[in-house]
């Protein structure tokens, strides 16, 4: 069964899910699920423990929830783009919720996260410009975007991951 919020999932980004519902409020009873989905949805609440709270409550004992949240990414959906997490602000907010993490892991190598927000920062700063820059900017962004990425692709294989750097975060939790 699939919940999505009304504004952005049906008018911004046309889904159809079975239920449209606030994830601060869900319309479940207690305790009437196995397993919940969250991904990339914390950072666009304005009170994410209202929501980790939710996921607990209708959530079986036993039951497992997958969220995932980004760390290092520009802003965007704004503007309800609110907060990025640490891990441990995530295992803090999921303790609080009463939920047990069982699995935290990062996602994307340093140097892969590092490339991306560079190939993010060269592109969208052509994207905003309007007239004759845009387009002449535009293929100089293209080659520099192309170089960064397979760059950071490849150092990503011989060079070593540093942990304080990630795109984001993957979780699983437990309801005891």
């Amino acid at each position: 069964m699939a919940l999505d919020y009304p504004s952005t999932g049906q008018d911004l980004y046309g889904s159809r899910p079975d239920v449209f519902g606030d994830g601060a409020r869900l319309p479940f009873v207690d305790g009437c699920l196995d397993g919940v989905l969250c991904l990339e949805v914390l950072e666009h609440v304005p009170e994410p423990e209202f929501v980790l709270k939710e996921i607990a409550r209708v959530l079986k004992p036993g039951g497992r929830a997958w969220i995932t949240m980004p760390f290092l990414y520009p802003l965007h959906d704004a503007p309800f783009d609110f907060q990025r997490f640490t891990e441990y602000g995530l295992r803090r907010s999921m303790r609080r919720a009463g939920l047990e993490v069982t699995s935290l892991r990062k996602s994307g190598h340093a140097l892969r996260t590092a490339g991306l927000l560079a190939c993010l920062a060269i592109a969208g700063a052509v994207y905003t410009r309007r007239g004759w820059l845009k387009w002449l900017l535009l293929p100089f962004a293209a080659i520099m975007v192309l170089l960064a990425n397979v760059t950071a692709w490849l150092l990503s294989f011989v060079w070593p991951d540093w942990g304080h750097i990630a795109h984001g975060h993957e979780l699983e939790v437990l309801k005891p």
